[in-house]
């Protein structure tokens, strides 16, 4: 029960977090908290992880910039051991309480013990760069569908729980959420309308406005692209210049994950299906 809730109010934990963190590195600074945004800006990009047991994880990169965003040199104070130190104190303190139920009561819920910071070098290289994008890249995003915890779309009813094809821990979270949905003091976190996915209702992935670029941007870009034609005397300089291949650290989260998600993935399905069905596999 109180594992569903959590998932319902993940997205309001995240937020008083990032408030958090920027109140921690103001404090720090000797800023007033009005004053932050005049001095840096907190980007950060997160995913949203779930485990086997259909537990939801958070795990997220987090960057500290100038007031302008990424072009802009971040202040002296910006260090990665004061970050450090703000992310652990936010994390540490936040808090979110369930509305009252007489049924459930009133819960106060909050991140896990476990919380795991390092730090990624964009500008030295190294293979430190590479040891901590390969560890961040383990937490690669995997929706509720394809780790064996959900589905990839909503239910109407509890014969449609019956019959999905999760395991027993899977479906008893999914009814729950059925259940507490029914309740009129939990209907504004929608639990039916999210009881495939156990309650969670935010974005697997997201990031904040200033991380990169936006889609609106890339709409622009793209129509810019596809309405322009060439005017008469325009002169094509056909000059190329190499840039550079692969992916930065962070861009790593999702590509090298990928493939190697994969395989865990199907190998825990599988490993599910045997246990549901009795079956076993053998070799002569």
């Amino acid at each position: 029960m109180s594992q569903v809730l959590w998932h319902a109010h993940a997205g309001k934990l995240w937020d008083r977090f990032a408030l958090g963190v920027r109140r921690q590195l103001a404090s720090a600074a000797g800023l007033a908290q009005s004053d932050f945004t005049a001095h840096a800006r907190l980007s950060f990009a997160r995913v949203a992880e779930y485990q086997r047991r259909g537990a939801v994880h958070i795990h997220a990169v987090v960057r500290l910039d100038g007031p302008a965003g990424p072009d802009d040199e971040a202040p002296s104070w910006a260090t990665v051991d004061r970050l450090t130190e703000a992310v652990r104190t936010a994390a540490r303190r936040v808090t979110a309480m369930t509305p009252y139920s007489p049924a459930v009561g009133e819960l106060a819920l909050s991140w896990g013990a476990q919380i795991d910071v390092r730090p990624i070098r964009t500008n030295d290289g190294g293979p430190d760069d590479d040891a901590v994008a390969a560890y961040v890249a383990k937490y690669v995003t995997k929706g509720a569908s394809e780790t064996g915890a959900g589905l990839d779309h909503r239910i109407s009813s509890t014969d449609e729980i019956d019959a999905a094809a999760v395991g027993p821990h899977v479906r008893t979270l999914m009814r729950t959420s059925w259940r507490l949905g029914g309740l009129p003091e939990y209907a504004p976190l929608r639990l039916r309308d999210w009881a495939h996915t156990l309650g969670y209702r935010g974005h697997i992935l997201t990031k904040s406005r200033a991380y990169s670029t936006t889609y609106a941007a890339l709409r622009a870009q793209r129509a810019e692209h596809a309405g322009h034609t060439d005017r008469p005397g325009t002169v094509t300089d056909a000059y190329w210049r190499y840039v550079g291949s692969g992916h930065s650290p962070a861009g790593t989260l999702i590509a090298f994950g990928i493939a190697t998600d994969a395989t865990t993935n199907r190998e825990t399905i599988r490993d599910e299906a045997l246990r549901t069905t009795g079956g076993a596999i053998g070799a002569q």
